[in-house]
């Protein structure tokens, strides 16, 4: 099972500290995968709704992000490092640059489905699937220890 925090969360969500580069490190230092919105504009930044911290190629670089591109230059930029790298919005289903289903809240899921945001709509949850990405990402990790 993976374990992915959404933005950095672990416990809950904290707007001020999503995707900053330091709070992102520290869900990774604490041994969680994390999902980061990420755009490219003059260089790679992260932020929700607009680039806000610049960021390097070799930050994106690491095994443990999840790239969501967040404008079209972003995802093309992103094909070309080794990052793995998705573009959604509102899709039911999203084909990550890893083979992996990022499968939207209250929607089916698959042995390849990660359950993007599951506690949204109380998705009902079976180790059969391959991961999770959550705002409360401890809580899960601890049902499944």
């Amino acid at each position: 099972m993976i374990f992915i925090s959404h933005r950095g969360n672990l416990n809950g969500k904290k707007k001020e500290s999503e995707n900053k580069p330091v709070y992102i490190k520290d869900a990774i230092k604490k041994g969680f995968n994390v999902e980061i919105d990420v755009w490219y504009t003059d260089g790679f930044y992260l932020g929700h709704d607009k680039p806000q911290f610049k960021v390097s190629r070799q930050f994106l670089e690491n095994k443990k992000l999840w790239c969501h591109a967040k404008n079209l230059k972003a995802l093309e930029k992103l094909q070309k490092i080794k990052t793995k790298y998705f573009w959604h919005q509102d899709d039911d289903y999203t084909l990550t640059s890893n083979g992996y289903i990022w499968t939207y809240p209250g929607k089916t899921l698959s042995k390849r489905s990660i359950s993007v945001l599951p506690e949204l709509k109380k998705t009902k949850l079976s180790k059969s699937i391959s991961g999770i990405c959550s705002d409360f990402i401890e809580k899960y990790k601890k049902q499944y220890d």
